[in-house]
């Protein structure tokens, strides 16, 4: 009996020459092709990783030659076509040498920038900065996670051990999503060259670390912060991306008319104090310096005190917390006020000392805006309470309280529209005379990585300490909130259900941000 003939093997550039001309297109060789960076330029990288494709050159005026690995994919050829506005002409290439080309071509050089008096690095460092090493290819891949991730505008990055892998996420538009994943073998070298970055000991496996480092992201400076922790498979290390804040004027805030004209009021006042509320990330930073913004003026003295320092603005004396040489909130608050401002902003009250100075601020001819981390607005007075602060000063300080979230925007290019069932009108809170409106939900396309979200927007609670509300301070927190609705406040729910019904969001994630 004669042995079967075993097929010749295919290599996957064979292959793609095969799919090409089945499908008429040409193939390129990105191996002997230099890629223009103005056609590259056409597309962002994250949008180029999504896709697999890449603007290679310009073949005419307004024609741009794209490679792609798989041109019997329609959907993304549709996206292409959306995204690009030259002509587009296809042409295959080796999905491997792609992916190598894409890396190559967005790769933003990284640099660690370090001050001129930091301490020594701690440890032994030799294995996570020597490249012949075994791990020598720690700060390379390092470098690329960091930069794919704030190309993505990831606001952090964790890198989560597992028993058999380290799986690298990063925190886009509020939600985590998984990067990649890492052979166990690297992950000591990983989480070492991070520590290396932060100047944190390396040795040290046992014990929490915290700390920071600056890089340069190409041309633009970023603050980066660390925190170690020790877990059952290995060191958890989560990276914070401090980019600045994104500066907005008032109107960009995309608060209603009517809770514009109440924060306005509020912050235009001499004195008093304006408190933003509501967790980590929630953008309340974001509305108290367009509040600032607002403020600025050449007749009016602004000091901050932060933890960090988010955005530089001109004309605005900002003082960044350094609790190891003990300069607290408190400690810089109490200083500030007897320079001579007209406006202070205080990054967060913390404790009991910064948040009787603050409120005594406001008291005393001052325009204090501050955060409180509550879940919305009426909880803010009873925090203050249980800091200590007197009922009788809040109602006379306090000119208003904001709370805030935020929630995925839908994307404009997949959004999908439906007639909503009166069930669902029901159990999301809208009102019956909304009749039967047209909404929309998150459908997923190359353009928001599937997810059918991109970007945010932020969810508004402004409570305005007039009238009756003052009489309440003593009153429960539910008593507040139904006498402030009594009154006129538009609930955090009330307005997300607006953005639903301008399109802007769903029902589905207004119901994940606000519960």
């Amino acid at each position: 009996m004669e042995a079967a003939e075993l097929p010749t093997p295919v290599d996957s550039k064979t292959r793609a020459q095969a799919l090409a001309e089945q499908h008429g297109l040409e193939f390129v060789d990105l191996a002997r092709v230099e890629v223009d960076p103005d056609a590259a330029a056409l597309l962002t990288e994250a949008f180029a990783r999504r896709a697999q494709a890449l603007p290679v050159r310009f073949l005419s005026e307004g024609v741009v030659q794209v490679a792609v690995s798989d041109p019997t994919d329609l959907r993304t050829l549709d996206d292409l076509r959306l995204a690009l506005e030259p002509d587009v002409q296809l042409a295959v290439a080796d999905a491997s040498a792609l992916e190598g080309t894409i890396e190559r071509t967005y790769r933003v050089h990284i640099e660690v920038t370090r001050d001129g008096d930091a301490p020594p690095l701690h440890g032994q460092l030799d294995d996570v900065l020597d490249p012949t090493s075994a791990t020598g290819q720690s700060p390379e891949l390092v470098n690329s996670l960091i930069s794919r991730a704030i190309s993505e505008g990831a606001s952090d990055v964790h890198f989560d051990p597992q028993a058999h892998e380290m799986v690298v996420r990063a925190r886009i538009d509020g939600v985590l999503r998984r990067m990649a994943e890492i052979p166990k073998s690297l992950e000591t070298a990983i989480s070492g060259r991070l520590k290396v970055m932060a100047q944190l000991d390396i040795a040290e496996k046992r014990m929490p670390q915290d700390g920071r480092f600056s890089i340069r992201y190409g041309d633009e400076p970023i603050d980066v912060r660390i925190a170690v922790l020790p877990a059952k498979h290995g060191e958890h290390v989560v990276l914070r991306i401090l980019r600045g804040a994104v500066k907005l004027e008032l109107p960009e805030l995309g608060m209603s008319p009517e809770n514009e004209a109440i924060f306005q009021r509020a912050i235009r006042r001499p004195h008093g104090a304006v408190i933003a509320c509501g967790p980590t990330g929630s953008g309340k930073t974001t509305t108290l310096y367009a509040a600032l913004d607002l403020l600025n003026e050449e007749g009016r003295s602004i000091t901050t005190i932060e933890d960090p320092v988010e955005y530089q603005l001109p004309g605005v004396n900002q003082v960044e917390v350094y609790s190891k040489i003990g300069l607290t909130f408190a400690r810089g608050l109490r200083t500030i006020l007897r320079s001579d401002p007209d406006v202070l902003l205080v990054g967060e009250i913390r404790d009991e000392e910064t948040a009787r100075i603050a409120v005594q601020a406001a008291m005393t001819g001052h325009m204090v805006l501050t955060t409180l981390h509550t879940n919305d607005a009426a909880s803010a007075v009873a925090r203050l309470k249980d800091m200590g602060v007197d009922t009788g000063l809040l109602a006379t300080s306090v000119n208003c309280i904001v709370a805030q979230r935020l929630a995925r925007r839908l994307c404009v290019h997949c959004r999908e529209a439906y007639e909503p069932l009166e069930e669902e009108l029901r159990e999301a809170g809208f009102e019956a005379e909304v009749g039967r409106p047209t909404l929309y939900r998150a459908k997923g396309c190359l353009q928001c990585s599937g997810t059918g979200y991109h970007g945010r927007v932020a969810v508004y609670e402004l409570l305005a300490v007039q009238g009756r509300i003052r009489a309440l301070m003593e009153a429960s927190t539910e008593e507040l909130f139904s006498a402030a609705v009594d009154q006129g406040m538009t609930s955090m729910r009330r307005d997300g259900l607006r953005l639903c019904l301008a399109g802007v969001s769903s029902v589905e994630e207004i119901n994940r941000v606000i519960g």
